[in-house]
């Protein structure tokens, strides 16, 4: 095995437990931070900086490009060059303000990613407006919450969601002003957003409105809000987590500095997919990056199926992905290994062993074996474009066997990072060629001090030999507060310490192991958050049921449960379908577990769940949970570590029987 390095410092000693707290970690850092965390490129000081100062050195150089359709057939791609663009966003800019827009405004961005939205985005980062993304999978009243709640004034929409945007009328018109529609307009969505005292224009219609208008920038501060980004979190209403210019700039420095370090700096040849939501943070501070590099960005056709395909056209350099979408590029793989007959399939799993053997004693990846990478991986390669050099994953964790396939046969760099809308997304990354970190987000970027902070009703002591607890985090790249909720900023920031509510473990070569989560919450695998207590109150609604315990992993894109019946209703249904037998023989028929999860799935419709959060497959246990196997608390709260220890291998098993289809 090749020799472990250490990758993190620390810089202040643990605390024992008080009565008031529990005991504390050391505080530890990058190493690549041990002068000090970097420092922005000079006379960068907000967003708008970023831009601007590529647009002045870039001019000529592709930005942002899409594919051209036509006959109903995707083309090449077409581009737009920094000046190009920098143009079509001061012409954005005027036009906002032409609406009564003032500094410290909120705009609102509604749809999939496009040039548009990166130009709306710019034309905010101008004139310091806050940018407020909107989407709808926080659940169906999400839109019409953020627009109040951050009193959006000027919203601009895909053509396709205009529909759903007026689903928030009459409420939203409170505060919402202009409608911009990045297509057409219908007459009738003209006549409907006038009925209720809107303007509503095309994105050509708008840039005309600021044609003969010139309005002077503000000037940016490092501490103003450029965007403000909902998410869930917990089980009430969304929070708007505040994010500075600050945060965005201090951590483009920090990634910077990290990628120097590893000899993998991002140039101006540097070519960037972007499909992921740029609602989300890591999008969006990911092509912030690449727009401070002079980089360029190619947008996806929105349908997740041509991804590969508009890869293929593309040629990215970097692909960033959650964890849903490697899984399936490497299910594909799989797939075709199998159906490729023995002589391939021998071929392949000797060249996989012999340049996995030799990554794990310390080559790197281009060196482990050429001759398999030529004859072999070539393949994969080109499926994915033939010029990436970084995969980077992240949202949820990603499993270590896809992982290890990935950084063998991708031939390229494949990266797993770690972080939250409230730490401006990059806060731990794995690094290339470092084997040992498979399984683990990696040491922290130079950016953040960490440290873990015991939980002692869990079983996590920080200062133990394996030292586990809560991730809790300190930097300039924190957000600034929850948008309107003081009281929730106060329960998460303590004493300039970010509490993530995960919880970790340090790993001997100073990388980060997340295994729990302290508080009932958790994504699933395409990175959708899941508030558990508040499904299984919906879920308790069943009259058929005594008491519901719903799990789910970011490993898995689903939810199972355990179910205990009610004893008389059960027995009732099986009377009246034919299943014989007492209580605990009707648990076990797949009828009645077919019938109760009917019975969940109905009461999800009817509650008008997201897909994400409906059951599917079920448990029944006659015996109900209780305390003499430490299932429940004295005050009937349910230990979700210990329903898991104890029923660990149902799980396993419905996992299993709803994954062998697909298998």
């Amino acid at each position: 095995m090749a020799e472990e390095r250490n990758y993190i410092i620390k810089v202040e000693e643990g605390k024992a437990a008080t009565d008031e707290r529990p005991s504390i970690g050391p505080v530890y850092r990058s190493c690549f931070a041990e002068n000090g965390f970097p420092a922005p490129i000079p006379g960068m000081e907000s967003c708008w900086d970023i831009f601007r100062m590529s647009v002045e050195k870039y001019p000529n150089h592709h930005m942002l490009g899409h594919r051209q359709i036509v006959d109903g057939k995707a083309g090449k791609y077409v581009w737009q060059t920094y000046k190009q663009v920098y143009d079509i966003v001061m012409k954005v800019g005027n036009s906002i303000r032409s609406c009564g827009v003032e500094e410290g405004g909120k705009c609102g961005i509604y749809g999939a990613n496009c040039p548009e939205w990166i130009m709306t985005m710019e034309a905010c980062n101008a004139h310091g407006l806050s940018c407020v993304p909107l989407y709808d999978t926080l659940g169906a009243d999400a839109v019409e919450f953020i627009i109040c709640h951050a009193e959006v004034s000027i919203a601009f929409v895909e053509e396709k969601k205009i529909a759903e945007l007026f689903k928030t009328f009459p409420n939203s018109t409170k505060y919402l002003r202009t409608i911009i529609s990045f297509g057409k307009v219908t007459p009738e969505q003209k006549a409907e957003a006038e009925k209720q005292g809107l303007a509503i224009f095309t994105w050509e219609e708008f840039l005309q409105l600021g044609e003969n208008k010139q309005y002077d920038l503000p000037i940016k501060k490092k501490t103003d809000i450029c965007t403000i980004m909902y998410t869930s979190g917990t089980t009430g209403d969304p929070k708007g987590v505040l994010i500075s210019n600050e945060s965005i700039i201090t951590l483009l420095a920090a990634v910077d500095c990290l990628l120097g370090r590893v000899n993998e700096e991002l140039t101006m040849n540097d070519v960037y997919i972007s499909y992921l939501p740029l609602a989300h943070i890591f999008d969006r501070v990911i092509e912030e990056l690449f727009i401070s590099h002079g980089a360029s960005i190619g947008f996806w056709r929105g349908d997740v199926k041509l991804l590969l395909e508009d890869i293929g056209e593309l040629k990215p350099s970097v692909f960033c992905a959650v964890p849903r979408v490697l899984d399936r590029i490497y299910s594909g793989l799989q797939q075709k290994i199998s159906e490729g007959g023995l002589l391939k399939k021998t071929l392949f799993n000797v060249a996989y062993s012999f340049k996995f053997y030799n990554m794990r004693n310390g080559s790197k990846h281009a060196e482990a074996s050429p001759f398999s990478d030529r004859i072999v991986f070539s393949q994969v390669k080109e499926r994915l474009g033939g010029n990436l050099r970084i995969i980077l994953s992240g949202a949820a964790p990603l499993s270590s066997h896809v992982e290890e396939f990935l950084r063998v046969v991708a031939c390229c760099h494949v990266m797993q990072g770690y972080g939250l809308t409230e730490t401006c997304a990059g806060t731990f990354v794995s690094l290339p060629h470092e084997l040992s970190m498979l399984g683990t987000v990696g040491p922290p970027v130079p950016n953040v001090d960490v440290r873990l902070e015991s939980v002692p009703e869990m079983g996590y002591d920080a200062l133990a030999s394996t030292p586990r607890g809560e991730i809790c985090l300190k930097g300039t790249t924190l957000f600034s507060g929850y948008f309107k909720r003081e009281d929730l900023t106060k329960e998460v920031m303590i004493d300039g310490w970010f509490h993530t509510g995960d919880i970790g473990e340090w790993q001997p070569n100073g990388s980060m192991k997340v295994i729990d989560r302290k508080k009932n919450i958790f994504k699933l695998s395409q990175g959708e958050y899941v508030a558990v207590e508040n499904l299984e109150n919906v879920y308790g609604c069943v009259s058929d049921i005594e008491s519901i315990w719903v799990y789910g992993n970011s490993f898995e894109s689903y939810l199972v449960a355990v179910v205990n019946p009610n004893k008389q209703a059960l027995e009732r249904w099986a009377a009246d379908n034919g299943v014989s037998g007492d209580f605990e023989t009707i648990c076990k028929d797949p009828k009645a577990k077919e019938y109760i999860l009917g019975e969940l799935t109905r009461t999800g419709k009817e509650k008008q769940l997201k897909g994400f959060e409906f059951i599917k497959a079920v448990h029944l246990d006659h015996v109900p949970f209780d305390m003499d196997r430490d299932l429940l608390t004295p005050t009937f709260k349910k230990k979700r570590p210990q329903l898991l220890k104890y029923y660990q291998s149902v799980i396993d098993d419905m996992y299993n029987s709803i994954n062998k289809p697909n298998a």
